[in-house]
């Protein structure tokens, strides 16, 4: 947390684990509140921008999967770590193995990717 920012205010930017950048050039700013809000975008960015880094690169390994399987079932949205798919009932089973497969192998870290996946009627009844 303490070097985050002063790598920021070095080169001008931070960047995710796969390389994606967030400029800030308020880093340097005068003016406290100005640059306190710089070093806290420096801290989160990291973080927060490759966690979405992960989840789009599961998004397009889990759109390929179900392309190549031929399935009808179709990813309607993403809600921060989740996607939400709308399946008929017999690709269910199948598309919950996909899911699991695809999204946890969308990055290697030193910590596992754990995936749960539920079904339901609709998204207020998933489990």
């Amino acid at each position: 947390m303490d070097e985050t920012p002063e790598l920021a205010r070095e080169q001008g930017y931070v960047s995710t684990i796969f390389g994606r950048r967030r400029y800030l050039h308020a880093i340097k700013d005068r003016n406290f509140m100005v640059r306190s809000r710089a070093e806290r975008e420096a801290i989160n960015m990291p973080i927060q921008g490759t966690a979405s880094d992960i989840v789009k690169i599961a998004m397009l390994k889990v759109s390929k999967a179900l392309k190549e399987n031929k399935l009808q079932t179709k990813m309607l949205m993403q809600v921060h770590d989740e996607l939400l798919l709308e399946a008929p009932s017999e690709e269910i089973v199948q598309v919950k193995q996909i899911l699991v497969e695809e999204m946890e192998s969308a990055a290697t870290l030193d910590v596992p990717l754990i995936v749960e996946v539920g079904s339901g009627k609709n998204w207020m009844d998933v489990k």
